[in-house]
C-alpha cells in the first residue's frame, strides 16, 4: 500500500482504553420498574440519554438529605392534567419551596374546588368559543365559568385572611389559598399540598395571572364603594386608580431567606420564563448584596439542576439557557466543584410523568 495514503499514519483506538464509556442496548423486557427504564435509557443515546441522566440527577438530588429542592413551572401544566404529579413531589417531601406562573396556579386552583378542563373540538371557531365562554390553551379549554368560580375563593380569602401588616405577597396569598382549599376539601391542589407541608409557593409575575387580576379588581371595586358615586359613569381614568395592598419585595426577601438557610440546593425545572429566572437570581441578588451593601453573607449556587423544556439554546432566549451559562452569573456550583445538571429537550407532559414514577418508585418518602 502506498505509504502516502491519507490516514495512513492514524492509530486506531477502542474506547475502552481511552476510558470511554460503552453504550447498551435497551432491552425493555428487562426493566422491571420505571426506576429500571430509566437507568437503562441513561445508557443509550440522544433523548433516551438525556432522560435517564435527568432521572439520575434527580434521584440525587432526592438522595442528599442536606438539599432543598426548588421546583419552578412554567405553561399550562395544570390545565395539561400535571397538578396531581406536583402535589406527590410535594407530599413526598421531594419538592421543598414551588416558583410558578400565576396562570398555572389559576388554573390549578379549577380543579382543586371540583371544576373541569375540556378536550378542545377544532371544529369550533375560536370566535365561537369566545361567545360560548371557552378559553382555548392549544388542545384544550378553560371556562370562563370556571375562573369567575375561583375568583369567589379568591375574594373570600381576601376578604377573611388579611396579613398582620396589611400587605399582601404571592406566599402570603397562596398560604391563605391553601388554607382556604383544605377547610373546602373538594379536590387535590398544588396550593393546598404545599400548605400541608409547610412548602413556600412564589410567583412572581403575579399582576401577569388571573389571580393578579382578581387581586386588583377587588380593591377597585372597595375602593370605589367608598366613594359613593355611580361606578357606571365612571371612564377609564377615575376606574383604573385603585392600587391593591401587595408588595412583591416581600416574596423576593422570603424566597432568599429560604435559600440562605438551606445547606445545599436543587432546582427541578419545568419550562422556564420568569419563574426559572426568578428562582436562579438569588445567588447573584447575594453577591450584588454582599458589594453594594457591604455585608458578607455566603452567596448560594444551586448544586443540582434538572431542565424539562423543549426551548433551544440558540434562539438566544433565557428559557433556552443552558446551566452551563448560569454558572458565569454565579448560579450554579461548577461541575469541576461538584455541580450536578440535566436537560431534557422535549415537552414535559411526555416525560415528567415517567420521570415522577421512577422517583416515586425509588423514594418512598411520605
Amino acid at each position: 500500500m502506498n505509504s502516502d495514503c491519507p490516514g495512513q499514519h492514524r492509530q486506531l483506538h477502542d474506547g475502552r482504553s481511552d476510558g470511554l464509556v460503552p453504550l447498551e442496548p435497551i432491552n425493555v423486557q428487562k426493566a422491571n420498574s420505571f426506576a429500571e427504564l430509566l437507568n437503562a435509557m441513561s445508557r443509550t443515546a440522544f433523548g433516551g440519554r438525556q432522560l435517564g441522566e435527568a432521572f439520575d440527577v434527580l434521584s440525587e438530588m432526592t438522595r442528599d438529605k442536606s438539599c432543598k429542592v426548588v421546583m419552578t413551572l412554567s405553561g399550562a401544566m395544570t390545565v395539561a392534567k400535571q397538578g396531581q404529579i406536583f402535589c406527590e413531589l410535594i407530599d413526598r417531601g421531594i419538592v421543598d419551596c414551588v416558583v410558578a406562573t400565576g396562570a398555572l396556579m389559576a388554573h390549578g386552583l379549577t380543579e382543586s374546588i371540583g371544576l373541569t378542563h375540556y378536550r378542545y373540538d377544532p371544529t369550533k371557531s375560536d370566535e365561537d368559543l369566545y361567545e360560548q365562554g371557552y378559553n382555548r390553551i392549544y388542545d384544550t379549554l378553560e371556562m370562563e365559568s370556571n375562573l369567575n368560580n375561583v375568583e369567589v375563593v379568591v375574594r373570600k380569602v381576601l376578604n377573611d385572611s388579611q396579613p398582620e401588616d396589611g400587605v399582601w405577597s404571592s406566599a402570603r396569598l397562596c398560604r391563605a389559598l391553601g388554607a382556604e382549599l383544605d377547610r373546602l376539601d373538594e379536590g387535590p391542589g398544588i396550593l393546598r399540598s404545599a400548605y400541608q407541608r409547610n412548602v413556600p409557593v412564589f410567583i412572581p409575575a403575579f399582576s401577569d395571572s388571573e389571580i393578579g387580576l382578581d387581586v386588583s379588581t377587588w380593591a377597585m371595586k372597595n375602593a370605589l364603594a367608598k366613594t359613593g358615586k355611580d361606578v357606571a359613569s365612571l371612564n377609564s381614568e377615575e376606574v383604573l386608580q385603585a392600587i391593591a395592598p401587595f408588595n412583591p419585595f416581600y416574596d423576593l426577601q422570603e424566597y432568599a431567606r429560604f435559600i440562605q438557610a438551606s445547606e445545599t440546593v436543587g432546582i427541578f425545572t419545568i419550562g422556564g420564563g420568569v419563574p426559572r429566572n426568578w428562582a436562579q437570581q438569588v445567588g447573584p441578588y447575594i453577591d450584588i448584596t454582599n458589594a453594594r451593601v457591604g455585608t458578607d453573607l455566603t452567596a448560594p449556587r444551586f448544586k443540582y439542576g434538572v431542565r424539562i423544556c423543549p426551548e433551544p439554546v440558540h434562539w438566544g432566549g433565557l428559557s433556552g439557557c443552558t446551566y452551563s451559562e448560569g454558572v458565569s452569573w454565579g448560579k450554579f456550583v461548577p461541575p469541576h466543584e461538584g455541580g450536578r445538571f440535566a436537560e431534557v429537550y422535549c415537552d414535559a407532559t411526555a416525560v415528567l410523568p415517567l420521570l415522577s414514577k421512577g422517583l416515586f418508585e425509588t423514594f418512598e418518602k411520605k
